[in-house]
C-alpha cells in the first residue's frame, strides 16, 4: 500500500499514491533497512551523515521530508554530525508546524545569527549525495535542495568577496553553478 503525497506542480492540487520502502515486505529488508525503516516510521525522516574524504567535505542528507511534509529532502556540507542533524530537527519540527521556507531566497529562521538559503538539486546529482534515500523512494522520483550557509562575514559561495576556502567547504550541487546566482 503506497502513501498518499500532495503534488502542486502546475498549479493544481493532486494526491498521488506513493511507494517507498515503508511499503517494502520486511523479510526483503537487511538490519540496517529495517532500521532506517523504523526510524522513519518512528520519527517520520532519517538523517545519514557522511564523512569527508578525499573526494569532498563531509555531509549531511535527509529522508523522508518529502514524503512526510511534501518538502524537498535536504543535503547539508560541512557541519558537524550533531550540528546538521538539530538544524535538520528544527526545520522538520517547522514545516510540520506549517511554516513555509522559501527556496533560492536568504531565510533568517535556520542558522542562529545567519541566513541560510535553500536551493534546488538537479536529480542527476541524487545518485551520488542522497543514495539511502534514493533507496528509500526506489529511485530519483523526489525532490531534493541544499541547504547553503555563509562564511564568517555573511557572504554566501557566490557573492563577491566571499572567502575561497570556505565556499569550497560547500560542494555546489545546483544546476546552473553558484557563479550564476549573483547577490540573492
Amino acid at each position: 500500500m503506497g502513501r498518499p503525497i500532495l503534488d502542486t506542480e502546475g498549479g493544481g492540487c493532486e494526491i498521488h499514491d506513493m511507494h517507498t520502502a515503508l511499503d517494502a515486505d520486511p523479510n526483503t529488508l537487511d538490519q540496517g533497512e529495517t532500521n532506517f525503516v523504523e526510524n522513519i516510521r518512528a520519527h517520520g525522516w532519517f538523517h545519514t551523515s557522511v564523512f569527508a574524504d578525499k573526494e569532498g567535505p563531509g555531509f549531511s542528507f535527509t529522508t523522508g521530508f518529502w514524503l512526510t511534509l511534501a518538502f524537498p529532502e535536504i543535503v547539508i556540507f560541512s557541519m558537524k554530525k550533531q550540528q546538521a542533524h538539530d538544524i535538520l530537527w528544527h526545520m522538520f519540527r517547522r514545516i510540520r508546524s506549517g511554516h513555509v521556507f522559501e527556496l533560492a531566497k536568504p531565510v533568517g529562521d535556520v542558522l542562529v545569527d545567519l541566513e541560510a538559503v535553500l536551493l534546488p538539486i538537479p536529480a542527476h546529482q541524487l545518485r551520488e549525495y542522497c543514495g539511502w534515500s534514493r533507496w528509500f523512494y526506489g529511485g530519483d522520483a523526489f525532490e531534493c535542495v541544499q541547504l547553503v550557509w555563509p562564511d564568517p562575514k555573511g557572504l554566501f559561495p557566490w557573492e563577491p568577496g566571499a572567502d575561497p576556502s570556505f565556499a569550497n567547504s560547500q560542494t555546489d550541487l545546483t544546476e546552473a553553478a553558484w557563479g550564476g546566482l549573483g547577490k540573492l
